[in-house]
């Protein structure tokens, strides 16, 4: 089982998150980021490969996609909040993003 983030591991984790285009959710304790590909087929690639990582992590995104755009948003149920996967997966997701 993984914990809610500590309010000291919540700044050291998600700084360089927040420099990379993620923000917090109002209202929630949350992370999200929109991607933007050059088409369709890039963006649905990225979601793919993603998917599969997700699915290795057992730890799956909120997300949505519309033609070139995917909308990610990332938290962890059942610890109702964030917490290091949601920490790892956004890095994964970056880096899968290019």
């Amino acid at each position: 089982m993984t914990d809610k983030l500590t309010e000291g591991d919540r700044e050291a984790a998600l700084a360089p998150l927040l420099e990379c285009g993620w923000h917090l959710v109002d209202g929630r304790d949350a992370i999200a980021k929109t991607y933007v590909f050059r088409n369709f087929i890039e963006a649905f690639g990225f979601m793919t490969r993603a998917a599969l990582w997700a699915e290795k992590w057992n730890h799956h995104p909120e997300w949505s996609n519309v033609y070139k755009t995917v909308e990610v948003t990332l938290t962890s149920h059942d610890v109702e909040g964030l917490s290091d996967r949601d920490v790892k997966l956004a890095k994964k997701m970056d880096a899968l993003a290019g």
